[in-house]
């Protein structure tokens, strides 16, 4: 195959991902190998790539590539979520539109649209994953909402059921008004609002008039009413209060105690209640209880026994039951109630108040604490079973710091809230009896014979039982992905299963280490007494170069499919690998991509300069010898130092190293080293092992960049149909005794180069100029002066006891080496040009000074300030000495 003059990736990634697919080179079934298995974050099945996702699956993408190549049998599962509320809304969404209300569908005729949406969308963003280079074997596409997922789900649900970790009942949930769904305490988002605190007059009832103890603080109105105050933020929910509580050590609020006071505008007559949980120093000191619609507040009516009164209807709507402003939206309520307790005398006085308010992660609404009948699973027992592993490190989190977060939020887990009041989703296997009763169990025929037991009826029919509305929570299909996966929850003695699992790395978001993470760790104890996976990578979050998380709200997130259209995959995975740290947040920038670009373009030429030198059969020149051998010492150690980054998982670094080894070691060095005379060709030997180390390098870049690495392997030698570099292994040896003498022997070498081309650079000379080169003393790379001469262009290199007076000094190390300069400078030029920098630092030097000896300055700059004005001085003056120097030695010349 002939190689294009410049690098397309549009021609080059469609044709190898074709190719790869085409001699299914993704496809893993169980062997010999060691297996390597990654299970993909499944996505939303709604949703189309972001930026998020291409730093996910290009993490993976590296880490299976390199698996493969280290000839493990790697399997890389993909899938999609069904995501219960994103979808939901979706369809509802499009059913709007057509003019259809869900409410005027059953539910059979509504997931039928569901289905039809998931079918028109669902395979979208793994199309898209195609484009990136994502290796995954595609065969093996699962989705949560599939035959075999669903039927695990179901199959733990009954489980977790009969050993009583399952139970139904009325408790606080968090409720989304705008998916009408419950909602569990990770799916709330809190965020700082500029919020207002009312304060109430709450009356006495029955005010007795009786002295009030000593420290009280007792509010009296003009007629001389007394009344207490109560700071809230939510004035809208005052229809539902049902007490009011005061702390009994609270001096000032003494004077309440058994008494009673009326609700503002509702006139209900409430009871004064004492509890410590009140905090005395907050507002007044005077607590209102709302049982129905604070979670606080529900603690205190059961511990109180006080009634509970649901004001809201399920979409944030006033209901009769709060008697005043019936139907009308709570926001709306809270604008119009503040007007109305003025109006009525009631607010003694509203203030300016920031505080944290809840919103539902997936609608960005505020949530209602609610009151609801619900399913939720007992969580301390998986706690108990999930933490041990990870303190432990028998599970590796990279960074370790995330390991503090998840013993956090397992030292304080609260029950998980498992039932949505959604149709999309697993619907609960719970089936209710006429007379009330509940049995679980996976299919409808096996619920009619518990049915029957239970009710001792053995008449009792399927049309007889009632199946619960509510559907279980997204994630609760989620935590047994690695596990149902290789169906091992049917079938836990399969193969695949038995050869697959344990994964062994998993990658995502911090953000979902309590949604997911943790609780895959919990289900991989409970149903297989094994972790689910070995290593917990986490990624960081993309954010704009400002710093801003990227959003649509915002317009700061690029399109990833417009950037690999104008960058190619492997120049926008390189650059969001440059700058992704496990870890830590990322600073995207377009540079970055462009830079990954470059890069393309650079190891297109190295290899075109390559391929295109002219071949003979002479004698390798030892120069090429003893650069190839530097070489290979570096390629080992380099490799050495990627392998040991990947156990680490610093992957930006260690594509940090490849890019240097291409870049400065091979490109730089070795290439010009052993780069022929011009017009001259070069030796069979030398080549062949340029190419081989040429190879060595696209083995180490290919999970960063595989379609170009891909592309130029296959121009290095004749390739059969089906092979591809992805499964040719790494041959790359370890290193050797040899090799830090060689290494520290070039580096030398590399600073005399260098300090030549400093020379030249500084004094103006063409690199075709021919310079010589004294060294003042022992020459500590004699051997290797070919190699100099070559790369710096030197005539020659001798030994000397003195110093030239016409030459330009530097040093390497403690050796002095000096550059001959003949008459290649101009002298007149140099001394005018130093003549003339003199006279400029003069005038800057005594500006400097004249600004020091003015003393007020001196006493009254700040300290730092007057710091570097006089380092400012000391820098002048050493460059004047300097310069005089110089044109002393030009004098002599």
């Amino acid at each position: 195959m002939e190689l294009a003059a410049k690098y397309t990736p549009q021609d080059v990634e469609t044709k190898w991902y074709d190719y790869w697919m085409k001699h299914h080179l993704f496809r893993s079934h169980p062997d010999g190998r060691e297996p390597y298995t990654v299970v993909i974050p499944p996505p939303n099945v709604t949703g189309v790539l972001h930026m998020g996702h291409m730093l996910n699956e290009t993490i993976q993408d590296i880490l299976v590539r390199r698996a493969r190549m280290e000839g493990k049998n790697a399997c890389w599962v993909p899938g999609t979520d069904h995501a219960s509320i994103a979808t939901e809304a979706k369809v509802v969404a499009r059913l709007a539109e057509r003019g259809i209300k869900k409410t005027d569908l059953t539910r059979e005729e509504f997931l039928k649209h569901a289905w039809e949406w998931t079918d028109e969308h669902g395979g979208i963003i793994l199309q898209q994953l195609r484009r990136v280079g994502a290796s995954c074997d595609w065969e093996r596409t699962a989705f949560t909402m599939d035959e075999e997922r669903s039927r695990s789900v179901i199959h733990v649900f009954v489980d977790l059921y009969k050993k009583g970790l399952i139970y139904r009942g009325v408790r606080m949930v968090n409720w989304d008004p705008k998916a009408l769904t419950a909602l569990s305490d990770e799916e709330v988002i809190y965020k700082e609002e500029n919020s207002k605190l009312y304060y109430l007059r709450y009356y006495l009832s029955n005010d007795d008039q009786k002295e009030a103890p000593e420290g009280s603080v007792v509010h009296i109105d003009e007629k001389g009413r007394r009344y207490a105050v109560v700071a809230t933020t939510r004035p809208e929910t005052i229809m539902g209060d049902t007490a009011m509580c005061i702390n009994p050590e609270d001096p000032k609020n003494q004077w309440l105690k058994g008494q009673k006071v009326i609700v503002p505008l509702v006139g209900r007559e409430i009871p004064v209640i004492e509890d410590e949980y009140v905090d005395v120093a907050f507002g007044t000191g005077c607590l209102k209880v709302t049982p129905a619609h604070d979670v606080n507040d529900y603690m205190l009516g059961q511990k109180h026994k006080l009634a509970s009164i649901d004001i809201f209807n399920d979409n944030g709507t006033l209901s009769e039951a709060a008697e005043l402003y019936v139907g009308q939206d709570r926001l709306d309520v809270r604008r119009q109630i503040e007007k109305d307790l003025e109006a009525a005398g009631l607010m003694e006085r509203v203030e300016s108040y920031v505080n944290k308010v809840g919103f539902s992660e997936r609608t960005n609404v505020p949530i209602e604490p609610k009151l609801s009948m619900q399913w939720f699973l007992k969580m301390q027992h998986f706690a108990d079973l999930a933490l041990p592993p990870v303190m432990n490190d028998e599970i590796k989190f990279y960074p370790t710091k995330y390991k503090n977060i998840y013993r956090h939020w397992l030292s304080n887990i609260k029950d998980w809230c498992i039932s949505r009041q959604l149709w999309w989703g697993h619907r609960i296997p719970a089936y209710f009896l006429p007379n009330g009763d509940c049995v679980v169990a996976e299919t409808i025929e096996e619920a009619v014979e518990e049915a029957r037991k239970l009710s001792g009826d053995a008449t009792i029919e399927a049309k007889d039982l009632k199946q619960d509305e509510d559907a279980l929570d997204t994630w609760f299909s989620s935590w047994l992905w690695p596990i149902s996966l290789f169906n091992g929850i049917s079938d836990p003695n399969n193969e695949e299963f038995r050869y697959y699992y344990p994964t062994a790395d998993l990658v995502t978001g911090p953000d979902i280490i309590f949604f997911w993470v943790a609780r895959m760790i919990m289900a991989g104890y409970e149903y297989t007494g094994k972790m689910p996976f070995k290593h917990v990578y986490f990624t960081g979050i993309v954010r704009d170069k400002l710093g801003r998380k990227m959003s649509k709200s915002l317009g700061n997130s690029p399109d990833p499919l417009a950037l690999i259209d104008s960058f190619g995959a492997d120049g926008v995975r390189m650059g969001l690998m440059l700058a992704a740290p496990a870890g830590n947040d990322i600073l995207y920038d377009d540079s970055l991509c462009e830079q990954g670009r470059n890069f393309c373009n650079k190891i297109w030429n190295c290899f075109r300069l390559i391929d295109s030198l002219e071949v003979s059969d002479g004698a390798q020149p030892q120069t090429a010898r003893r650069a190839l051998d530097w070489f290979g010492a570096q390629l080992r150690k380099s490799a050495a130092e990627i392998a040991d980054l990947f156990t680490k998982y610093r992957l930006s670094e260690a594509l940090m190293e490849i890019y240097r080894l291409i870049t400065d070691e091979f490109s730089g060095w070795l290439l010009e080293m052993t780069k022929p005379a011009y017009g001259e060709p070069i030796d069979r030997r030398t080549i062949n092992e340029v190419k081989a180390y040429f190879n060595d390098l696209l083995h180490l870049l290919h999970p960063f960049m595989p379609f170009i690495t891909e592309e130029l392997w296959q121009h290095l030698a004749e390739r059969k149909s089906g092979e591809s570099i992805m499964i040719d292994p790494q041959n790359i040896a370890q290193p050797q005794a040899e090799d830090a003498q060689i290494l520290a022997t070039f580096e030398q070498i590399k600073c005399i180069v260098q300090g030549v081309r400093a020379v030249r650079n500084a004094k103006n000379i063409a690199k075709k100029e021919s310079l010589e080169l004294e060294v003042i003393g022992e020459n500590p790379v004699k051997s290797d002066n070919g190699i100099i001469e070559k790369m710096a262009n030197i005539s020659s290199i001798t030994e000397v006891t003195e110093k030239n007076a016409n030459a330009s000094v530097f040093m390497v190390g403690t050796h002095t080496f000096a550059v001959i300069l003949g008459n290649l400078i101009d002298i007149e030029a140099e001394r005018s040009k130093a003549e003339a920098e003199l006279a400029h630092l003069k005038q800057f030097l005594a500006g400097i000074e004249k600004k020091l000896g003015n003393e007020k300055f001196v006493a009254n700059a700040p300290e730092a300030v007057v710091a570097l004005e006089r380092k400012k001085k000391s820098d002048a003056e050493a460059k004047i000495q300097s310069l005089q120097a110089r044109l002393a030695d030009l004098a002599k010349e």
